[in-house]
């Protein structure tokens, strides 16, 4: 299991922060380093709500199924996505901060790779770290674009 934990103050409201977080219809927009969204579901965002999302990372475009499972609006939410035996769940959490006017966002994003093959878990080994260094730097962008967004609209 790789894990890397980064967290921001924005400042903008839970409910702000939220929308901005939740509105896959725009996800290609807000955050940079998404090339497309595709929702594959309907409905509001809640568990079962599942998407194509194409990134661009290690220099190559590549596209993740994707879908939330778990779901506590305002507080927090889950989305997962596999990919060559490796599971990987990213999970925001809201915290309101005591004016009310800013929200720390959480980001937790996990690869538990216990269900690849032997080849699948040694490449992991080889590139791990890499991977965690790529991944982190895509968190903080990520994060940095949810932060611009709710607080432009704010």
């Amino acid at each position: 299991m790789s894990e890397a934990t980064i967290s921001r103050v924005i400042t903008a409201s839970p409910e702000r922060v939220w929308e901005v977080l939740t509105d896959l219809e725009h996800a290609a927009q807000t955050l940079s380093g998404v090339a497309s969204v595709h929702l594959m579901t309907d409905g509001p965002y809640a568990v079962g709500t599942r998407w194509r999302e194409t990134r661009t990372m290690f220099g190559r475009s590549a596209t993740q199924e994707m879908w939330v499972a778990g779901c506590d609006p305002l507080r927090s939410t889950e989305v997962q996505s596999e990919a060559g035996g490796t599971r990987f769940t990213t999970t925001f959490t809201l915290v309101p901060q005591s004016d009310g006017a800013q929200t720390e966002l959480t980001m937790r994003f996990a690869a538990d790779v216990s269900t690849a093959s032997g080849l699948q878990s040694m490449a992991m080994k080889m590139f791990g770290r890499f991977a965690a260094r790529a991944s982190s730097k895509a968190l903080e962008q990520d994060l940095a674009d949810i932060a611009t967004a709710a607080e432009t609209q704010a």
